[in-house]
């Protein structure tokens, strides 16, 4: 293990393909036994930028070091040192629970004498103890995910890399498989999760909010939420929604305005004068209001937040 305490070490990494700049001049560091997220919509950035740090491909310039060792010049080293999951799950659908354990433990290079202690350990990780000669075909999403986790873990690598291993289970595994990193983060491993789901956000020690390739915001999910103070959200209700965005879009006072749920959740920089404001004006256009009420932002207000000011920074 290298010395300083960081599990990950990016500077100035860059990752083109052609003219398109996929990760554009990226800077960050994540210590041991952190849980690392790396938030944004597909197309940001956070895929490559994973396979960057896994070895899996050659960054354009800049430096990256995963476990003290370079991306550029060790990528053999680096994937005897991390796990890796990706939302395509790289399991074997024809093969069963066990089959795939015991190919996963071969490929990772398992000393034999620890095999069944560390196959033992993920069928009980992934609770699947009972189902060990299933076909791997036949179970959900759910299992599926944990499988993969267990079958990534198996050499008990320092440092996990997931990327999008959420993606497409269900809300109930969702939350289970949060449980299982943060166990693994407990006994000090150091994950590094993508994700597009913003609640997700709130599992993670930290983040780094990508888009366009560049990370627009690095912190905890409360310093994120922080960085809104200067604004107050409210969350506003009517019979109309659409027409009472359209009305209160380009009020004064009103920064952003966008649709959650059968609400709108709208951004304004004075609380008193706005909200007043704001029940005059869909009352001279006969819009009833239902409610109207200050909330805390949540990370996806935060996030559309963000991305707004890019967009207008751009603009």
């Amino acid at each position: 293990m290298n010395g300083n305490g960081w599990g990950v070490e990016i500077h100035d990494l860059v990752k083109t393909f052609g003219s398109f700049v996929a990760v554009d001049h990226v800077s960050l560091q994540v210590p041991k036994g952190e849980i690392f997220g790396f938030l944004g919509p597909n197309g940001a950035g956070k895929s490559t930028t994973i396979r960057m740090l896994c070895g899996l491909l050659t960054p354009t310039s800049g430096t990256a070091s995963v476990n003290g060792l370079d991306v550029a010049t060790q990528p053999e080293e680096i994937r005897k040192n991390i796990g890796y999951m990706s939302q395509k799950f790289s399991l074997y659908d024809d093969l069963t629970v066990d089959e795939n354990i015991d190919f996963f433990a071969g490929m990772y290079g398992v000393a034999r004498e620890v095999r069944a202690q560390r196959k033992q350990y993920v069928l009980e990780m992934a609770n699947l103890t009972g189902r060990h000669d299933a076909l791997t075909r036949t179970l959900s999403g759910g299992w599926k995910q944990r499988l993969a986790l267990g079958c990534a873990i198996l050499h008990d690598p320092p440092i996990l890399f997931l990327d999008e291993p959420t993606s497409g289970v269900d809300p109930i595994a969702r939350r289970a498989f949060w449980g299982l990193i943060h166990d693994l983060s407990a006994t000090g491993h150091t994950v590094f999760v993508s994700t597009h789901y913003m609640d997700e956000a709130e599992y993670c020690h930290r983040i780094a909010l990508m888009y366009r390739g560049k990370v627009i915001a690095l912190g905890t999910p409360a310093e994120l939420k922080h960085g809104l103070d200067t604004h107050f959200l409210l969350n506003l209700n009517s019979a109309e929604p659409l027409e009472t965005m359209r009305a209160v879009e380009s009020l004064p006072g009103v920064l952003d305005v966008a649709i959650f749920g059968r609400g709108l959740h709208v951004m304004v920089d004075e609380l008193d004068a706005t909200s007043a404001r704001i029940r005059e004006t869909l009352a001279g256009k006969n819009i009833a209001v239902e409610s109207l009420e200050r909330i805390t932002p949540s990370m996806e207000d935060v996030f559309v937040a963000l991305i707004e000011a890019e967009e207008r920074k751009a603009a």
